[in-house]
């Protein structure tokens, strides 16, 4: 786990001997790839880890697989799992030479995704790949994911970092993160409950998030040297480069004391595509764009991108980075339940039948 960079070694053959004889030995340093920097960033990350550690863990980081027992106070538990990456944020990381908040990112998309079936998130593990591994970058980067890690509960017990000279233009890398939860199987949540009438609450994001930075670095690029010096409050680059929102003690304090019926992760699509996947297809959310503010973050974004309000909602999440039904008597307390746990949390609209349109309708 966390292994030092390594690769497939190339099979022999008559046809690639030379007819000279080489002049001096070859070593894996010098065909780009430097265990001793591997060896180095375990080092750095060992205690980051640590950090991360919480019951379960049986083995982590150091063998060649994690070992986690399930949790004891589960009667049929169910594993969940996810996947996913940073995207095309990372080329603003790369640009802007800001690595420490990226590697949160990679957790939250995961994390969250597990978190709307219900599932309490276990354990974590992450692949960094790059072309020549700069031990200070790639420490900041994997700081991130153990931050992300322990404001989650989760364990970061593992991962891999794979070096690979000639697969990246220096200075980039890549990151892909695996998160695994638990959830008891008679809680699964599948939006199979949600009715006519029941109440859509929207927690705030943090920002942009990690969709969407194809068109966020198009902006930029339009913008030239007329970008703002701030947005809400931010530097420009701090404002665009804010991490995902971790939802994960918030929303499970939530689900532990309200009947939930149905979660949704905001990411790619957007509001208009990421509520119906779970709603009953008969259903629809129907939205009051007032009931939440809009930020200077995306107002600007639409106006250097001159896009109209259903490109907005179907590209970025629009202030909204995770929403809950619910039924509309235990509303109220549950709105009561996440402000308490720090989140912002608006009314956003109701479900109702749904017709010819669309599944989620925005007024």
């Amino acid at each position: 786990m966390f292994s030092n960079p390594s690769g497939p070694a190339a099979p022999s053959s008559p046809d690639m001997r030379s007819s000279t004889p080489p002049s001096s030995a070859l070593s894996y340093k010098d065909a780009g790839v430097d265990i001793e920097a591997g060896d180095a960033l375990v080092e750095r990350i060992k205690p980051l880890a640590k950090k991360t550690l919480r019951e379960g863990v049986i083995a982590g980081i150091g063998g060649f697989g994690a070992l986690f027992e399930v949790p004891k106070n589960y009667k049929e538990p169910v594993l969940v799992s996810g996947t996913d990456g940073v995207g095309t944020k990372l080329k603003l990381a790369f640009e802007w030479n800001m690595h420490d908040t990226v590697g949160i990112d990679l957790v939250a998309m995961s994390v969250n995704d597990v978190l709307v079936q219900g599932a309490e998130p276990l354990f974590f593990l992450d692949y960094f790949a790059c072309g020549k591994l700069e031990v200070d970058t790639a420490a900041a980067v994997v700081g991130g994911i153990a931050k992300g890690c322990e404001l989650s509960a989760c364990a970061l017990i593992g991962g891999e970092t794979a070096e690979m000279p000639g697969m990246y233009p220096p200075g980039e890398y890549d990151l892909a993160g695996f998160a695994v939860g638990v959830v008891e199987k008679s809680q699964i949540l599948t939006g199979q409950n949600v009715q006519i009438g029941d109440v859509v609450l929207g927690l705030a994001s943090s920002g942009v998030h990690s969709n969407g930075f194809s068109l966020v670095r198009k902006c930029i690029e339009r913008a030239g040297s007329e970008l703002p010096d701030t947005l809400d409050g931010r530097p420009f680059r701090h404002a665009v480069m804010e991490p995902t929102r971790l939802y994960v003690r918030s929303v499970l304090q939530a689900l532990r004391a309200h009947p939930v019926k149905a979660l949704a992760h905001i990411t790619g699509g957007g509001l208009t595509e990421n509520i119906p996947r779970v709603l009953p297809s008969n259903l629809a959310a129907r939205l009051q764009r007032h009931q939440w503010p809009k930020t200077e973050l995306f107002a600007w974004l639409q106006q250097t991108a001159m896009i109209d309000d259903a490109e907005m909602n179907r590209t970025f999440n629009n202030g909204i980075g995770m929403v809950l039904v619910i039924d509309p008597e235990q509303s109220r307390s549950c709105m009561a339940t996440l402000e308490a746990a720090g989140e912002k949390v608006f009314r956003i609209g109701v479900i109702a039948q749904r017709g010819a349109g669309p599944a989620v309708i925005i007024d």
